[in-house]
């Protein structure tokens, strides 16, 4: 095969039977090209994408501002390690701490699993010193695959076949704040949530949570830390969605739409929790690395230029109208949960026949949790295709049976 060369679907999934190893479930399509929500396989067949990039795609495929700094930077410097000092960097780190709106200090990775990781030895090197290192969690969360990680999503399907998971993991119902006070005791360091449930099933915090998690971080000393991988970088209409409420972090993780579909991770600490993470106590090969940053930042500018911000606020309003509508005509859908361009969907059956029928019809969405059809959007779809979208769903929803 030459570099110019594109095999045919069928050629690329019988290589990656044969080569990869099968740990994920993959639908019989082999995509190769991406302009803001379309995809194209190798045939050529046109897909809309409600779901880019599993929350990545912020902006769409290959948005043309990072597709340009990609194109720029890999040209001037690809990968340094992080015992010298770079642009882009230096520069990231300022615009995620500015958009924060309080003092603090970032560090980069690769993934979310990996900021998240990051965030629990944060954690425990700022509870040493009192004998702390445990970490509450909620149901229905979810942190990433990496063992640390893992043991924080309290889902116990994740935890199958993998145990003993770590100690030091403590969980309490999510939106349960007396259960959270009683999970805690003298070995507690931090409490560790996703401000939006995402794979949990779009779940939004109830009133008072958030701020009660932080009264009580305040009273026992822990630190709050906010997982923002997939609700973060304006996905919800602010640039973090914890900003909804109006509670101050100790941490925040990022990952998924940091670097515009480049794979980025990082986390925002405050200066004095940020000051214990020293040289020796962690590290990332290739996180910040000038690619990643560069992508970053030019994801940042087309939010700010494009005001996509305010952008997403119009989304969530258009998909929760679609979809509040079809709940009144149709008794399969259950609950309508939406949060800017972060969209759940909950039925009364499973909504795996949702995504297998409407990728049939051209439409990529995801199911999650069993009952709840998740959606993605990029913030700078157009309204048409959200009509034409919602038009396939709700046609595929309408024709499920009880």
């Amino acid at each position: 095969m030459t570099t110019t060369e594109t095999l045919a679907s069928e050629q690329v999934i019988a290589l990656a039977k044969k080569y990869l190893i099968g740990n994920y479930t993959r639908y019989p399509v082999c995509l190769v090209r991406g302009d803001g929500s379309w995809v194209w396989d190798a045939e050529g067949s046109r897909y809309l994408d409600f779901f880019p990039g599993w929350g990545c795609g912020i902006l769409g495929h290959c948005p043309p501002k990072v597709v340009d700094a990609v194109r720029e930077q890999v040209a001037a410097l690809i990968h340094v390690p992080n015992t010298w000092y770079t642009e882009p960097q230096a520069l990231l780190g300022e615009a995620l701490v500015k958009r924060l709106g309080i003092d603090g200090r970032a560090f980069f990775c690769n993934s979310g699993a990996e900021a998240n990781e990051a965030a629990i030895k944060l954690a425990r090197l700022n509870g040493a010193d009192r004998g702390r290192y445990k970490v509450l969690t909620f149901t229905g969360s979810f942190h990433g695959r990496t063992f640390g990680a893992l043991t924080a999503t309290a889902q116990p399907k994740y935890h199958a076949n993998m145990g003993p998971m770590l100690p030091g993991f403590i969980y309490a119902p999510f939106g349960d704040l007396a259960a959270a006070e009683q999970a805690i005791d003298t070995e507690t360091a931090a409490i560790l949530l996703e401000p939006i449930q995402g794979e949990g099933g779009i779940n939004l915090p109830p009133a008072g949570f958030l701020e009660g998690l932080r009264a009580l971080c305040d009273k026992h000393g822990l630190l709050l830390m906010f997982d923002e991988v997939q609700a973060g970088m304006g996905r919800t209409g602010k640039w973090y969605a914890h900003q909804h409420w109006g509670v101050r972090p100790d941490v925040v993780t990022l990952a998924k739409a940091l670097a515009g579909g480049v794979a980025m991770g990082g986390l925002v600490a405050t200066p004095e929790v940020a000051a214990k993470l020293v040289p020796g106590t962690h590290a990332a090969t290739f996180g910040g690395n000038p690619l990643a940053a560069r992508a970053a930042l030019a994801t940042i500018e087309t939010v700010d230029e494009d005001r996509l911000l305010d952008r997403a606020v119009h989304i969530g309003r258009k998909f929760a109208a679609r979809f509040t509508a079809l709940k009144d005509r149709c008794p399969l859908v259950a609950e309508v949960r939406v949060k800017g361009a972060m969209i759940g969907v909950e039925l009364a059956v499973d909504a795996a026949p949702v995504v297998a029928e409407s990728l049939k019809r051209g439409l990529l969405v995801n199911a999650t949790h069993g009952t709840v059809l998740r959606l993605l959007p990029a913030i700078n779809i157009t309204d048409d295709l959200i009509d034409e979208g919602c038009g396939v769903l709700d046609d595929v929803i309408l024709g499920l049976r009880p």
